[in-house]
């Protein structure tokens, strides 16, 4: 006669499905992102390559097509060419300390870059992608134009009412800007997760 099996032999048994059941999935899981996670970096790198060449084309037939200080009427009143090249930021802020404002931009440039690894949301990757690309755009004009290395003057040309002239970098840089603020208050982490306000409570 043969004892029947107790209920605790029957536990680790048991226990032992789900666990191997899960390894599949993980596995499955992490080869399933690796694909997800370099289609976002080549659309990362096309929006920071598109925002960049875009910038310095337009640059470079303002610079080679106008006179600084002329001002040309595209829309009037709403929108004008006019060709100035600017040491400071916005608003001319700054123009003393040109030099500041490169290192920042390298600064910038650095962490979106240290940022990728996290990388895994669409909306991310064209926001990222389009900072970069701005942040790129200027820092080549405070490299490499007049008077000096890193004390260049950026080009700006795009002239509305009652603000300040700027260019496609930072058009680039400010839509990036607004698309993370969207995402931040979505709450759309950089990996795509999505936080809201009951899980908050809940890890509180």
């Amino acid at each position: 006669m043969t004892d029947a099996p107790s209920p605790d032999a029957t536990q680790p048994a048991e226990a032992a499905q789900p666990t191997e059941a899960a390894q599949p999935t993980e596995a499955a899981q992490a080869v399933h992102t690796r694909p997800r996670r370099a289609k976002l970096f080549v659309l990362f790198a096309a929006f920071a390559v598109f925002a960049y060449v875009f910038d310095q084309l337009t640059k470079l037939w303002v610079t080679t097509t106008m006179t600084e200080g002329e001002r040309i009427p595209v829309f009037p009143p709403l929108l004008h060419w006019f060709y100035i090249r600017n040491s400071g930021a916005a608003f001319s802020i700054g123009e003393n300390v040109t030099w500041v404002f490169t290192i920042i931009m390298a600064a910038v440039s650095v962490a979106i870059l240290m940022q990728l690894r996290k990388l895994g949301s669409l909306w991310w990757a064209l926001a990222l992608g389009l900072l970069l690309g701005g942040a790129l755009g200027n820092l080549t004009d405070r490299l490499f134009r007049e008077p000096s290395f890193a004390m260049g003057h950026v080009v700006d040309f795009i002239q509305l009412p009652n603000f300040a002239i700027f260019n496609i970098a930072d058009s680039a840089v400010v839509s990036a800007v607004v698309i993370i603020c969207l995402l931040t208050l979505r709450g759309i982490s950089l990996d795509g997760s999505r936080h809201t306000k009951d899980a908050v409570a809940k890890d509180v």
